[in-house]
């Protein structure tokens, strides 16, 4: 079965509120074997809201919708649901007594306006809300269910685990979803879509999507079957297709980011690391720590933003910055010995390069990046040209320099 989620509340259409809701419902859908196929964020707008309701129940069995449950002129949920299925509303007196009880515990008079929560689509079954005064709604129309739920996340998480995932799992079909997640580094988008279509355009299921980001892909196969087995069987055939097609360029088989693969091999080796950045400016550091318990290898870093911090605390001669320029393999390699030296780490990252917008005199081109790895059998380097604005190629270095140690650290162990 498919499901369409829609967010209702022209406050979810700023940018100070986000659409927490559907991220828990899209779990929960999952974890019963129902894929969601579209989601939307609706204003309060009646017209509008009636129309997203009929479009998405021409498309889908199941359509949850959050919000707009409230007693205000603004809440129209019910009445969109209404108008879309052709029904009346019914007022329940015993709803609005229920609402009304809840305002006498906190000793507090229920306004006249609470009882238009108590209209119901007719036909529908009310759901009780323990946490809030707007009740919820299941109503079934033509083979399809449309689910009301409160907007407020702790009233929508009760109501949805108390009251609606007990009635999906007596119509939901047995279903099993399983995912599994390639993530690679190395290679554009394009690149590895030509390289792996041949093998997941043979197969409608499972259902492949790449996704790409600063340097970081990931594929994402999705099968649907009817038992648990069957999906994670299905998902092994085609990524044992996958895998060799792409090497050593998959870094996770289980989604997790490249810093916290690199803190795994770093720990293998009980190994310890420092950095020096200047291009990314604190933003390598950042990544390797955002791992919990990343002081067991993580020594510390520089920030070396110009020429005399790079002599000052990483001890380059100020000759071979003059000769060579900042943003040079050969600067490169300096900054990694220089912090592996000054730190005692058993490792060093450094980062070198020219995220622009502009270049002064002879600097290096907008987008060159250097990169220097200090290792205790020597130093080695690598760079790139990156295309982009500021924050993208400062994002895109910090990914290269993880790949690359990465792979250095790959060989080593």
């Amino acid at each position: 079965m498919n499901a369409e989620i829609i967010a209702v509340g022209s406050e979810m259409l700023t940018h100070r509120r986000v659409d927490t809701n559907s991220l828990y419902l899209t779990e929960q859908l999952n974890n019963l074997g129902v894929e969601i196929v579209t989601k939307y964020v609706v204003g309060d707008d009646l017209d509008r809201l009636a129309a997203t309701i009929r479009l998405a129940g021409s498309n889908s069995e199941i359509i949850i919708l959050s919000g707009g449950l409230g007693p205000t002129e603004d809440d129209l949920t019910r009445e969109a649901l209404a108008s879309a299925v052709d029904r009346r509303l019914i007022y329940h007196e015993e709803i609005a007594e229920t609402i009304d009880q809840r305002f006498r515990k906190m000793n507090r008079r229920m306004a006249e306006i609470n009882k238009r929560q108590a209209f119901v689509v007719d036909g529908g079954e009310a759901l009780p809300n323990d946490r809030g005064t707007a009740p919820g709604q299941w109503v079934e129309d033509s083979g399809r269910i449309f689910v009301l739920l409160p907007g407020p996340p702790h009233e929508l998480k009760a109501m949805f685990e108390r009251q609606v995932l007990p009635r999906l799992e007596r119509v939901v079909p047995r279903q099993a979803i399983e995912t599994l997640v390639f993530r690679v580094a190395g290679m554009g988008e394009a690149d590895l879509d030509q390289t792996i279509a041949p093998v997941y355009k043979k197969y409608t299921n499972p259902a492949t999507t790449v996704l790409a980001h600063n340097g970081d892909i990931q594929i994402h196969l999705r099968a649907r079957c009817e038992t648990k087995p069957e999906a994670l069987a299905l998902l092994a055939e085609v990524g044992s297709q996958i895998e060799p097609l792409l090497g050593d360029r998959i870094y996770s088989r289980n989604g997790e980011p490249l810093e916290s693969l690199v803190g795994d091999l770093l720990r293998k080796q009980q190994a310890t690391l420092a950095v020096a950045e200047s291009i990314t400016a604190g933003g390598l550091a950042d990544r390797i720590t955002s791992i919990p318990g990343a002081s067991e290898y993580f020594a510390g870093g520089f920030i070396t933003y110009n020429k005399a911090m790079k002599a000052e605390l990483l001890g380059i001669d100020p000759e071979l910055l003059k000769r060579c320029g900042a943003v040079s393999k050969e600067t490169a390699e300096a900054m990694a010995l220089g912090a592996k030296h000054r730190t005692g780490a058993t490792y060093a990252i450094s980062l070198t390069g020219n995220a622009g917008p502009a270049t002064d005199g002879d600097e290096a081109p907008v987008g060159m990046v250097y990169i220097g790895i200090a290792t205790p059998s020597g130093v080695v380097s690598t760079h790139r040209q990156f295309l982009g604005d500021r924050p993208r190629i400062r994002a895109f270095a910090a990914q290269m320099a993880l790949d690359f140690f990465r792979r250095t650290l790959t060989i080593v162990v």
